[in-house]
């Protein structure tokens, strides 16, 4: 049985087409699974501060009750990074980056002498690799323009953990006209039943 975590952060809930692409791609999968599934826009992250990343360098057995609840946002999220075959990231683009609420996921897997390690001969990933599918909505085009801040920050930043086995999954001109919207939303939909055989296997 597979693995599967999902982390789904837009906005607009279930109505977001990420979600809905997150959801459909769970679909394609079936039963046979294992979910974890983290909605962010229900249970929002807090931006990281100083505070936490003390609690982080602080031995577990020397913590205060509060450094102990810090650390856990990011002890929880990276054992069930660890403890997935599959990751799903819905991600859709918002004033040219991703969502502030993914960012605060992100900061908290970017973990030295957890995630990473800074060596000689620069810095080396130590999760390890597995099947990372980003669903990336947006509202206009952008893929392959210099506009797309997305794909190269999140290309690097899984690839600066360990993980590199990234299938980028588009659906884009999304408020460009129904129609435009539901030939996207149908392509979208076409490699994500490719990609689910794929990581079924």
């Amino acid at each position: 049985m597979k693995n599967v975590l999902v982390i789904n952060s837009s906005i607009s809930g279930d109505n977001g087409h990420s979600t809905k692409l997150s959801k459909a791609f769970l679909a394609k999968l079936g039963s046979g699974i294992k979910l974890t599934e983290i909605d962010l826009s229900a249970a929002p992250l807090p931006h990281l501060e100083m505070k936490e990343i003390a609690a982080w360098m602080t031995p577990a057995t020397e913590r205060t009750a509060e450094q102990q609840q810090l650390a856990d946002y990011s002890d929880k999220l990276i054992e069930q990074v660890k403890a997935a075959d599959v990751i799903v990231f819905g991600v859709p683009m918002y004033n040219f980056g991703i969502p502030s609420q993914l960012k605060s996921v992100l900061d908290r897997l970017a973990r030295a002498g957890i995630t990473f390690n800074y060596t000689e001969n620069g810095p080396v990933g130590l999760l390890t690799d597995k099947p990372v599918i980003v669903l990336a909505t947006r509202g206009g085009i952008y893929q392959g323009t210099a506009a797309d801040s997305q794909t190269p920050f999140l290309t690097s930043f899984f690839n600066f953990i360990g993980l590199t086995q990234l299938h980028f999954v588009y659906a884009e001109g999304l408020n460009m006209g129904a129609e435009a919207a539901d030939k996207a939303l149908a392509a979208a939909q076409q490699q994500l039943g490719t990609l689910s055989d794929k990581v079924a296997a």
